[in-house]
């Protein structure tokens, strides 16, 4: 049994940072030799964008989903997400659209988690780490507000979240969940998240070409299928290659945080 799904709460003394954010931070550690213009620049132009393999859950998934909003955990999930990068004041259908604006709404960032959790072979520490901090944050809203999470306001959300990101427990689910999002902003759009290239577009990111479509996404392909660093020296899963590091160092060049359009 996993040691997160004994821990109370945010705050629990005996909480350390789970092995998969490690791991994590590994692997960005040693990606940070790559530029970030050898990162985000690629041989295509910003035309291929038009030609982007669509992603679109089946209609029975669509509806599973729209249920699964409606309760907890997804309900919080979806919640928090849409906080974490919410729609700017003056947004508008348009500016979505147009890639002039993103939200964790516009990027599909919950389908995109909804992936993770259900069809990639995510690791089960990391996805009971995610589900229990739903529970965690609910706890801690009814100790504060007397309220659930999707309760409150957009003040008392926000008061909420800066307060569990003091603690260990509480800064790793956070990071875990932006890391999602910023992923959702810049994974090809087969993964489930940046729906028409949108993320790429407000980044005034080129893309790749030709993208993965459903059927040839990294998890879908032999074993063997590795992308190899620069230096050639080490193999490391497509998963963990350019789009991931892309994902966390680009999206902060246009967020001045995390927790966009609710400063203090």
């Amino acid at each position: 049994m996993s040691t997160i799904t004994k821990l109370s709460s945010f705050f629990d003394k005996k909480f350390k940072t789970p092995n998969f954010i490690i791991e994590k931070e590994k692997q960005q550690y040693q990606q940070q030799q790559l530029s970030r213009r050898g990162l985000l620049k690629s041989a295509a132009g910003i035309a291929a964008i038009s030609a982007l393999p669509s992603f679109h859950l089946a209609a029975k998934e669509l509806e599973d989903l729209a249920k699964l909003t409606r309760t907890d955990p997804w309900l919080t999930l979806h919640a928090t997400l849409n906080h974490l990068l919410p729609k700017s004041a003056d947004s508008t259908e348009s500016t979505e659209k147009k890639g002039t604006d993103v939200s964790a709404q516009s990027i599909n960032a919950l389908t995109y988690l909804y992936q993770i959790m259900t069809v990639q072979p995510t690791e089960q520490d990391e996805k009971d780490f995610i589900l229990k901090g739903v529970g965690w944050l609910n706890s801690y809203a009814n100790s504060e507000k007397d309220k659930k999470f999707v309760e409150l306001n957009l003040d008392d959300k926000e008061l909420l979240l800066r307060g569990i990101s003091k603690s260990r427990a509480g800064e790793n689910w956070l990071n875990t969940l932006i890391g999602y999002i910023f992923q959702a902003m810049l994974a090809p759009p087969s993964y489930g998240g940046n729906t028409n290239g949108i993320g790429w577009q407000w980044l005034e990111h080129q893309a790749g070409f030709p993208l993965p479509e459903k059927g040839q996404r990294y998890f879908e392909l032999p074993p063997r299928a590795k992308a190899r660093k620069i230096n050639g020296s080490d193999s490391i899963p497509i998963k963990t290659a350019a789009i991931k590091t892309a994902a966390i160092k680009t999206a902060a060049i246009k967020s001045s945080s995390s927790m966009r359009n609710h400063k203090a």
